[in-house]
């Protein structure tokens, strides 16, 4: 069964692309911002990186909430070192990585015109600087981020539905 983390730095789409592959392979989506406790967001809110002792509970959460659901499943995460991917697999050892990637002119751009977001732009830079590709042992793929929205939901689709069931 479907049990999927949609990776990837701040303003990468996690949210808006999680609930459109959600939606065309019949999944359930959580963002996982939702899961952060409001140290966290405030925290984040202020303009402060996060470290691995504030995110190791977020990630024990989110991976706990992978492990639990009894259907197909994508949560939005940021996963950005493999350290907090083994972490969310040592929950949810099925866990699958699709990482949402792009340059940083393209994620700022969107960014900076997105609202309502507690993440500031200031902070993407520390994104960049912590995030490690999937590597070759983890199950996952990359999607560019760079081509249209619909090209992007539909190769996470592709790539994702064999695992539906």
């Amino acid at each position: 069964m479907l049990k999927a983390i949609v990776m990837g730095v701040a303003g990468s789409g996690k949210s808006s692309v999680g609930h459109a592959v959600a939606e065309a392979l019949g999944a359930v989506y959580f963002d996982g911002d939702d899961l952060h406790p409001q140290s966290n967001i405030d925290k984040m809110a202020a303009g402060t990186p996060l470290d691995d002792s504030d995110r190791a509970p977020w990630l024990d959460r989110v991976g706990a909430a992978l492990a639990e659901a009894d259907g197909p499943t994508l949560i939005g995460c940021s996963a950005l070192k493999l350290s907090y991917r083994d972490r969310i697999r040592a929950v949810c050892p099925e866990t699958r990585f699709a990482h949402l990637a792009g340059t940083r002119e393209v994620i700022e751009a969107r960014m900076s015109a997105r609202t309502g977001h507690f993440m500031p732009v200031s902070l993407l830079d520390s994104q960049f600087a912590t995030l490690e590709p999937l590597q070759p042992q983890e199950d996952g793929f990359a999607v560019d981020i760079a081509q249209e929205f619909e090209d992007v939901v539909g190769e996470m689709v592709e790539r994702l539905s064999p695992q539906v069931r």
